[in-house]
């Protein structure tokens, strides 16, 4: 399963995932290969010849193919090269954002393809560390083979806007010559959708040199349409069709997006002109059947469970996440916080030299593919990096200025645990904080907070932002219950969540919080043995989804 609709009606697209690949592993140590047949999209480590191997393994398989060819990875874990016909044509480094690679003139008949998957860790990989979440390995999401004619759309995006006239869509358009021959055609923009008004067609001259790419712009008036909240999330069609100079359909793009808009307003976040208020999980992809390759059921029951809980919205810490549920949180409301990829990471990690162009890498790579989806109403970075240095803070200048130039359309945050140290709040749209009184330390949760708050308004550019709370939460061991109410006990999990959350809602000028974590999840083992069951335990479900004491805590709070 590649996207929750057609993303095509003219390009012929293939999707090579959702069935078995020769998969085999290239053992570094002398030990032997394994040789078997995998599921793709899959992550190694839920294999039982393959649950603790770190290394290199290879997939391959067939498929029949001519002419030019685009091979599309949603998600490889972390490090890939890809080879058709014994011949490399791309290599990728991050497990959560897609990349293509483009073939011409493949000869007509069977084809081989080749992906050797990398998931060690060292200085090549500044992101994939040892961490408090699992780094998993294999080909993870899906896989698309498409079959291009000499011209084709290689991007759609749309900005919707609200004017005095009504909503207006801003559409930009990528279109690449992959031929030694000039272009001259035309773009045909359509937005469809339920209760559509007049005005929204364009068509746009387009005129490509050889091997050009040009990028087209317009404005589409859409008058009458639905607004998209969480509420009533109204969803749109986007469907570019090029066409040659006889007006013959040559390739289409489909995408899907709605109209709302999303900016902060001195302490507040506007989504359509209201006052938003953040409801939240942090939602790590982990699931112990499936590792991070969450099947479509296990996804949306992970949403279900979420909006059960009184929940308006989840982080998705702390990396991009599977198209496939971005897709279900467009549709069912759900608001989305999505952050690039990179945690916990001390000055000295972030001086890896390969730290700043993996992150502007990921940062590219997640707005170009996500950007329409109307769920995600901010971009977050460098959870718990160090922002309290003047070289950390270049970091988050860089890549925060990055995010601007690709997207104006959303705020800019990021998860910071650096209390009463921090100096980047000036470069961000919304102050957040991650903060655990009750469980790190004792202090009384109204007392931390308040103290936090007022250091920030007082001494530090993010006075008068507005201000989430990005992380709360305690642990407890599935099925530990005990009157003493200690420690990792259910009991103690429950009560300091209520404590926690009784005193965040109650914060006037807080904009919303986000309880760590929904579920329980692997940690690397090589990272922190304090982990009991070398899991993160703090989730409101344990990693099966069965709900502990502190889920009717929280859902009595969010329910309100």
């Amino acid at each position: 399963m590649l996207r929750m609709f057609a993303t095509h009606k003219i390009r012929k697209q293939t999707e090579l995932s959702s069935c078995l690949w020769d998969f085999y592993t290239v053992p570094g140590d002398g030990s032997a290969a394994v040789h078997f047949r995998a599921p793709v999209p899959g992550c190694w480590e839920t294999f039982p010849q393959t649950r603790t191997f770190r290394g290199t393994g290879c997939y391959e398989r067939e498929f029949y193919a001519s002419g030019n060819i685009r091979l599309e990875f949603k998600g490889v874990s972390h490090t890939a090269q890809v080879y058709l016909d014994g011949e490399k044509i791309a290599t990728h480094y991050n497990a959560y954002t897609p990349f293509a690679a483009v073939a011409q003139k493949v000869f007509a008949g069977k084809h081989c393809l080749k992906v050797c998957v990398d998931n060690t860790f060292g200085e090549h990989s500044a992101l994939h560390v040892e961490n408090d979440y699992q780094t998993y390995g294999g080909i993870t999401r899906g896989v698309a083979l498409e079959e291009l004619g000499d011209v084709y759309i290689r991007q759609v995006h749309v900005t919707p806007q609200k004017g005095p006239d009504g909503w207006h869509a801003r559409v930009k358009v990528w279109v690449q010559n992959l031929s030694g021959m000039p272009f001259a055609g035309a773009l045909r923009l359509e937005v469809k959708g339920a209760g559509q008004g007049a005005g929204m067609l364009k068509l746009l001259a387009v005129t490509l040199g050889p091997d050009a790419e040009a990028v087209l712009e317009t404005d589409i008036c859409c008058r009458d349409v639905a607004e998209w909240n969480p509420s009533t999330p109204v969803l749109y069609m986007i469907e570019a069709v090029l066409q040659d100079a006889q007006g013959r359909g040559v390739d289409d793009l489909i995408d899907r997006f709605g109209f709302r808009e999303v900016c902060t307003r001195g302490k507040d976040i506007l989504l359509n002109g209201e006052k938003l208020f953040v409801r939240g999980f942090c939602r790590h992809e982990d699931h112990p059947q499936f590792g991070c390759s969450l099947p479509f059921a296990a996804m949306q029951q992970d949403l279900f469970l979420m909006q059960d809980l009184g929940a308006n919205s989840v982080r998705t810490s702390h990396y991009p996440n599977d198209e496939i549920f971005l897709d279900l949180c467009d549709e069912s409301g759900m608001l989305v916080w999505e952050e690039n990829h990179a945690r916990g990471l001390s000055e000295e990690a972030m001086r890896n030299p390969n730290f700043e162009g993996q992150c502007e890498d990921c940062i590219r790579e997640m707005i170009g593919a996500h950007y329409n989806h109307p769920s995600i109403y901010i971009w977050g970075i460098l959870n718990e990096c160090a922002s309290h240095t003047e070289y950390g803070k270049s970091c988050y200048e860089a890549q925060l200025s990055l995010i601007q130039t690709l997207d104006q359309s959303r705020p800019r945050s990021f998860a910071s645990c650096q209390f009463k140290t921090d100096i980047c709040f000036g470069l961000v749209d919304v102050v957040s904080y991650n903060i655990y009184p009750l469980w790190y330390h004792d202090t009384p949760v109204d007392v931390y907070l308040a103290d936090l708050y007022d250091w920030v308004q007082q001494n530090t550019e993010g006075a008068g932002k507005p201000f989430l709370v990005t992380e709360i939460g305690a642990g407890a061991i599935y099925g530990y219950r005990t009157p003493e109410k200690v420690k990792w006990s259910e009991e103690y999990q429950a009560e300091t969540l209520k404590k926690q959350l009784d005193a965040v809602l109650a914060h006037a000028d807080t904009s919303g919080v986000y309880v760590w974590q929904f579920c329980d999840c692997r940690v690397c083992g090589s990272w922190f043995g304090g982990r009991p069951r070398t899991m993160n335990n703090k989730g409101i479900v344990d990693e099966y989804r069965r709900p502990k004491l502190s889920y009717e805590a929280v859902r009595e709070r969010f329910c309100k």
